[in-house]
C-alpha cells in the first residue's frame, strides 16, 4: 500500500465502497499499486535501486511471495496471496500481490492529520508489535544485525547513499557531523548492544512501520506493508523496529503519540532501553526516510527535496537529544551540590551517584550513619577517599557503557580527581560537563547547621572541614560556576549548560 509520502502519483476514477474511488493507480519508488473495487493488486517495478533488485521476473515473483508470507504475521486477512499474470500467448509474464482494499480514511496518518485522539489505536499497535517481537525467532544471523558493528554499517551505507544524491551532497557538512556523532555513540556502547542481544531483544520485526500503513478498523488495527526485500534490514533491535513509527508520528506533529507508543510498548514488553538508544534509532529511521525521499526528488518529485531536508534536521535533533553525558557537580561542602545534582539528573534522566553515599557503602554503613567530623581519618583518610572516587568512576563507566548519562555529586576539589573523571569520559566516548557550586561562606555555615539538626543527610562535613576544603581546593577553570545562594537554575539555564533534554 505504501507510505503516503512515497506516492509519486495517484489516479482515481468512479465511486467505490465507503466513498473511496472505485478504481485507482498509485506509485511508490518500487511498486505500482492498482485499486479495483474491494481489492488491491501490487506490481513490483523491474528496477535496481541499489538496496533492492527486481529486474527479473523470477526476482519479482520471489519478492511477492515473501511479502505475503511476512505480512500475514500481522494482517493475515488482508494479504490474500500472489496472482500470476499470463500474456496473450499463455506464458507466465508477471506476478501481483493480491490484498483486501482498506479504507484510506482509516489510516492512522489520516486520523493524526485530522487531530483525532489516537491513544487507543496506539496502545493496540504497541501490543501487536510487542507480540510480533515476542514470537520472533532468534539466532546468530538475527543477533548479528543488532550488533553495534552492524548498526554502524547500516548508518554508513545510508549516509553514503544519501551523500551521492543531490539533497545529501548539498548537506555534506551535516552528514559528516552526523557520521562522527553516530560512530562516537556506537564506539562507547558496545556493552549496551551486546547486553540487549543477550537479553533476546534482537528480533525479526516489521522493518518499515509507518503511520500510513496502519489502519484503524472497527475490530482493531491492521498493520501492513512490512519490509520484505532484505531480511537483514528487517532484523535488528526491537527498538529499531518501533522507532520507525515513533519517528513518523513525530514527523506528523504527533510527538505525544510517539511517546505513548514507546511507553506502552515498554509496559507490554518489559523492555525499557535507555533514552540514548531510542533517540539513536529514531535518528537512523529519519535517515532512511531522508534517503528514500531524496531518491524521489531525483526521480522528478520537486516537493521531495524540502521533505528530505526536514528528515535530516529531524535526525540531527534526535542525535543531539540522545547524547550520553557525564556531569561533574562539585564544590566545597554545603554549596548545594546534591540539590543541583538531583535537578540535573531529572533533566537528563541520568543516574545520580553521590560520593557521600558511595563512601559509606564501601564501609558497609547506611547513608545517614555518623562516622565522625569528616576529617582526614577513618572514612575520610586519603586511601579511603581515593577508593571512594575510584568506585564512583567505576559505576559511572558502567552506566555510560550502557547508554545512560551520569551525574557525579562530589567535591571534586582535586584537579587529579577531575582528570581521572575526564579520562573515563573520554574512554566512554561521551561529553563531560563540569559545574562548580559556590555560595557565600555565611550561607554555607547556615546550611551545615540546618543539615546537622535534621540528621537526614549522608554528609559528615563540619565547619572545620569546610575551612580545610577552602584552603586545599585546586582552581577549576573548566567548570561553569553557579552561586547557589542567589542563582536560580531553571530549564533555560539547564539547556544552556547541558544541551537539550532527552524528553
Amino acid at each position: 500500500m505504501g507510505a503516503a509520502d512515497d506516492r509519486e502519483g495517484a489516479v482515481t476514477t468512479g465511486a467505490g465502497p465507503e466513498g473511496v474511488g472505485y478504481a485507482g493507480v498509485r506509485e511508490t519508488h518500487s511498486s505500482v499499486v492498482f485499486f479495483v473495487g474491494d481489492r488491491v493488486h501490487k506490481l513490483k517495478k523491474p528496477l535496481d535501486l541499489g538496496f533492492l533488485d527486481n529486474r527479473t521476473r523470477e526476482a519479482r515473483e520471489r519478492i511477492c511471495h515473501r511479502e505475503v508470507e511476512l505480512n500475514r504475521r500481522l494482517a493475515p486477512d488482508v494479504y490474500l496471496g500472489v496472482a500470476d499474470v499470463h500474456g496473450p500467448d499463455g506464458q507466465l509474464c508477471e506476478h501481483l500481490v493480491e490484498m483486501v482494499r482498506l479504507p484510506d480514511d482509516r489510516r492512522l496518518a489520516a486520523a493524526v492529520r485530522r487531530g483525532e485522539d489516537v491513544s487507543a489505536v496506539i496502545d493496540e499497535v504497541a501490543r501487536q508489535v510487542a507480540d510480533l517481537h515476542a514470537s520472533s525467532p532468534h539466532g546468530p544471523e538475527i543477533d548479528r544485525c543488532a550488533s553495534a558493528d552492524f548498526v554502524a554499517e547500516l548508518w554508513d551505507l545510508s549516509l553514503d547513499h544519501l551523500g551521492r544524491l543531490e539533497v545529501g551532497a548539498d548537506r555534506s557538512g551535516a552528514l559528516a557531523r552526523i557520521r562522527e556523532s553516530v560512530h562516537r555513540y556506537l564506539a562507547g556502547r558496545t556493552v549496551l548492544f551486546d547486553e540487549r542481544i543477550a537479553a533476546g531483544r534482537a528480533v525479526d520485526g516489521h522493518g518499515d512501520l509507518l503511520a500510513d500503513d496502519i489502519f484503524s478498523l472497527d475490530d482493531g488495527p491492521r498493520i501492513i506493508d512490512c519490509l520484505e526485500f532484505d531480511d537483514e534490514l528487517r532484523y535488528g533491535d526491537a527498538v529499531l523496529d518501533l522507532a520507525f513509527l515513533a519517528m513518523d508520528l513525530e514527523r506528523l506533529g504527533a510527538e505525544p503519540a510517539a511517546r505513548r507508543l514507546l511507553e506502552q510498548y515498554g509496559e507490554v514488553s518489559g523492555d525499557h532501553p535507555p533514552s540514548s538508544l531510542v533517540h539513536h534509532y529514531i535518528a537512523y529511521r529519519a535517515l532512511v526516510r531522508a534517503k528514500v525521499t531524496a531518491l524521489r526528488y531525483e526521480q522528478g518529485d520537486a516537493a521531495a527535496r524540502e521533505t528530505a531536508t526536514g528528515f535530516v534536521e529531524l535526525l540531527e535533533g534526535h542525535l543531539d537529544r540522545g547524547r550520553v553525558r557525564m556531569v561533574l557537580v562539585g564544590g566545597v561542602s554545603a554549596t548545594g551540590k546534591t540539590t543541583l545534582s538531583r535537578t540535573v539528573g531529572a533533566y537528563l534522566g541520568a543516574d545520580v551517584l553521590r560520593s557521600d553515599v558511595v563512601r559509606k557503602e564501601l564501609a558497609g554503613l547506611q547513608p545517614t550513619d555518623r562516622t565522625g567530623d569528616g576529617t582526614d581519618a577513618g572514612l575520610y583518610a586519603p586511601a579511603h577517599s581515593e577508593a571512594t572516587y575510584g568506585e564512583l568512576l567505576r559505576r559511572a563507566e558502567t552506566a555510560l557503557a550502557r547508554g545512560r548519562s551520569v551525574v557525579l555529586d562530589a567535591t571534586w576539589l582535586s584537579s587529579g580527581q577531575r582528570d581521572a573523571a575526564r579520562k573515563v569520559a573520554d574512554g566512554a566516548a561521551v561529553d563531560v560537563i563540569e559545574i562548580e557550586c559556590r555560595a557565600d561562606k555565611g550561607i554555607l555555615l547556615q546550611r551545615m547547621v540546618s543539615r546537622s539538626k535534621r540528621g537526614d543527610d549522608a554528609s559528615d562535613a563540619t565547619p572545620a572541614v569546610l575551612e580545610r576544603q577552602l584552603r586545599r581546593r585546586d582552581p577549576w577553570p573548566e567548570a561553569v560556576a553557579i552561586d547557589t545562594g542567589v542563582e536560580t537554575v531553571d530549564a533555560a539555564r539547564l539547556e544552556s549548560m547541558l544541551g537539550p533534554a532527552p524528553w
